[in-house]
């Protein structure tokens, strides 16, 4: 993606591996995280930004976009991704494996 297709203080959903991600851009820099809200599976990247703050435009749940972290429940995050800017690309970084962590003991999920 090019860095001018996101302008400051929005956001947009784009497909990475078959995965929707949601990115933004806030104070010149770029944040991303999965598309899908905890609730319902609302479109984050649809969502209203405010600062930091994405807005599920489904039932209005808030999430800060650098941390992933749900406003009211710190705790409970959605996936981030790390995005690495290089000139006017931006890349977003899709793990083939992702960690969970299931009653104390971490596994392996492969994409």
């Amino acid at each position: 993606m090019d860095a001018t297709d996101l302008a400051e203080g929005s956001g947009k959903v784009v497909s990475v591996l078959g995965i929707d991600v949601a990115i933004f851009r806030v104070d010149g820099r770029f944040f991303a995280i999965d598309n899908k809200c905890l609730h319902r599976g609302g479109p984050l990247g649809e969502g209203e930004l405010r600062g930091r703050t994405v807005v599920c435009p489904w039932h209005g749940w808030k999430y800060d976009v650098a941390t992933g972290s749900l406003e009211v429940i710190p705790t409970l995050k959605v996936s981030m991704y790390k995005v690495v800017v290089e000139g006017p690309e931006v890349f977003i970084e899709i793990p083939l494996v992702k960690q969970v962590e299931v009653e104390g003991e971490t596994i392996e999920q492969r994409r």
